[in-house]
This record gives C-alpha cells, structure tokens and sequence, in this order.
C-alpha cells in the first residue's frame, strides 16, 4: 500500500514515497540533482525512532548474511555517518567513518566523490592497518549508491594496500545502480544490499522544473542576543577514528543519559535536536531518548550541502539557512527548514573556539522564535 510500511520475509518494506524526495544542488553541473531521504535525519527534521528504526532494517539484511565473518563498517561522510554507526553498533561490528576533516598525526588514505561539492574524502591509515589484522571483510554504508565508482574506487585502493585480505560489500538505504554498474561489482566480487531500489532516470526532469524560490537567509556571525546553556560531558569516541560499534553505541548513551540529567526533559513539551555535520549519530541517540521521555522530538544535522529551496509544496525544503562550521569558521554550512520549539539543543563534538560558527547557528534559531537553547559539547576529556 502507498505510504505504508509492509513486513515481508521478517524485514519492514519501506515504499519510495515514504523515502525519497529530489532537491535541486546549488552550482553543481557534475549532478543538478540530489536524493534527499525524507526519515534519515539529515537535511529533513525527523523523529528520531523514525530514522533509527529505518537503519535498524538495514542491519536486518546483514544479520544473516555474514555469520561467522569478523566485520569492519566504513560510513561516508557526512550523510551515512549515523547510519554506519547504528548498523555497526547492531551488527557488533568493528566501525571508522570517512572525513572530511584534518585530524593531526595520522597518515591517510584519500579519495573523491566526484559528484559532491565537498569532493575530498579521507580513511585513517593507521586505523585500517590495525583493522585488516583481524577483519575478513569491509562493509561500506551509504545512503544511496548510484553508479558505486566511489566505492570501487576506494576498493581498488585498499586491495592494492592489502592484497588477498579482504572481502568486500556494499550496504546502503537506496540503490539507484543501473545493470551494468551492478554486474560490474558481481564480476569484482562485490556483494551488494539495500533497503529500496530507485531509478534515477527522471530525477534530473524532475528537478529542472522547481522554480528554487523558497527563503533564503544570509549568514550573521555576531554576538546573538539569546546566549546558550552550556553543557561539557566527556567521553566522547571519535568515529573518525577506529572504534567498536557497540562501545560507540554504548558512550553514546552515557552521554545521553548525561545530557537527560541536565536537560530535565518535560513530557510533552517540544525540543529540536540538531546535530554538527559528519557527528549524527550522538545527537540521533539522545534526540531518541528524549522521544523515549515523552517529548515531541525532531532531529536534523548541519549540513555542506548547498540545496535550492522552493516554495512548492511537494518540493523537500523550503526555507534555507546559511552557516558558518563549527569546525572551520571559513567554512559555508546550511540548515534547512527551521521552526520554533520549547527548547533546543545542540550536540556537537566541535572545540569552543570557533565561535563563528556557533554564532551564526544561534541567529538563525533566534531568527525562528527559538529563545531557550542548550549546547552539550561531548569532549575526550
């Protein structure tokens, strides 16, 4: 049925309504369109059981298939960190997210994405050569694959680094993949999973015809007038890094729970949480704990991704905002279709000297009748 969630063979069958919606990117000619996922809590506020349900199925299909295999899961970043993480976490898997940031000290592997505006990919080197000493085989997590190249490409890399180690797969919510990209990765060995096949024919018709007319808001970095509560819990697990998936999970909510403590969550009431970039995943599992509390959630993350909005009602977003990183003040972030809640809450990993960033994020929630605000900064230490 349309718009419904089906169960067959033990696994809840997801319909592309319910899934997928395409958004037009902002100057980028490699690909004028971008799937956009209605439950993954990425550009979309969403309930965060909603997105933590939709990864838990997609682990569904790995449960099965790999016994017997020590496992290592590689999320890309920035929009399949929190899903890799919920899998890994599920699969008791080994887990390390792609980056985009620089961290110092450690040798990497780099790689692109050719259709991304943010193109430059990074592995930790040293993590992988630690991992592949006990692994059989690497599961890539995306969101979506369409033609694989990134993969492969990545896969062609590590092979030549390791050669006769490894095993290789390739998980994601959608696979847009045509025949012959398909049968290429079936000749290289690749076993492929995913949630729900899409077809990516008329995606970019599709898009041509939204007018892009939706709210624009420029960025402002000043002193904002509603200063948050801030709130340091250490612990944190850097997912950039090589980790273990239930371990993550685990200090993931720890944190929660710390944050519940400062928060005194009341039944009822309505808090958005929003999370930094590639860091989704703490900020989905507390996002969840709150909905757990009785409260009215929502859940989305900072994003790179530059999105046309349009006043449409069936186009996915509708209002932008313009940021400055938390992580990088010279960097151009967005947010996108902002509302007023009871309370906000902010759960990043980023150090406090950026202020910019943080500054520019507080306008555009001000700017929305959002005057309680809560910022919980999960540190090492």
């Amino acid at each position: 049925m349309k718009g419904t969630q089906e169960r067959q063979g033990g696994l809840v069958k997801y319909t592309e309504e319910e899934l997928v919606a395409v958004a037009r990117r902002e100057n980028n000619e490699k690909r004028k369109y971008l799937v956009v996922n209605r439950l993954q809590g990425k550009h979309v506020p969403v309930s965060p059981q909603k997105a933590l349900r939709l990864f838990g199925c997609l682990a569904d299909l790995l449960l099965c298939g790999y016994t017997g295999e020590k496992l290592l899961l590689i999320g890309f970043a920035e929009t399949a960190t929190a899903i890799g993480a919920a899998v890994a976490e599920k699969l008791g898997a080994l887990y390390i997210q792609t980056t985009r940031e620089q961290m110092e000290g450690v040798e990497y592997f780099y790689f692109s994405e050719q259709h991304s505006h943010a193109t430059e990919q990074k592995l930790v080197k040293d993590d992988l050569d630690l991992a592949v000493k006990t692994v059989d085989r690497i599961i890539f997590i995306e969101d979506e694959i369409t033609t694989g190249n990134t993969i492969k490409n990545i896969i062609e890399l590590l092979r030549k680094a390791y050669p006769d180690r490894l095993e290789f797969s390739a998980a994601s919510l959608l696979n847009g993949m045509t025949a012959p990209y398909q049968k290429e990765y079936e000749e290289n060995g690749i076993r492929l999973h995913w949630l729900l096949k899409t077809c990516h024919e008329t995606f970019g018709e599709r898009v041509a015809g939204f007018r892009g007319d939706g709210i624009y808001h420029g960025c402002e970095c000043s002193v904002p007038s509603v200063i948050p509560e801030e709130y340091r819990i250490s612990g944190c697990q850097n997912a950039r890094r090589l980790t273990d998936g239930k371990k993550y999970g685990s200090a993931c909510r720890r944190m929660g729970r710390e944050a519940l403590d400062r928060l005194s969550p009341v039944s009822g009431e309505r808090i958005l949480v929003i999370g930094t970039e590639e860091f989704m995943y703490p900020a989905l599992v507390l996002a969840c704990m709150l909905e757990e509390k009785g409260v009215q959630v929502r859940c989305h993350s900072t994003t790179r991704s530059p999105i046309l909005v349009s006043k449409e009602e069936a186009y996915p977003l509708h209002e932008r905002y313009e940021l400055r990183s938390l992580y990088d003040s010279h960097r151009t972030t967005f947010l996108y279709d902002l509302s007023a809640y009871d309370r906000v809450c902010i759960v990043t990993d980023a150090g406090e000297e950026k202020k910019e960033g943080l500054y520019s994020l507080l306008h555009a929630l001000v700017s929305c009748g959002n005057d309680r605000i809560y910022v919980i900064r999960w540190c090492q230490a």
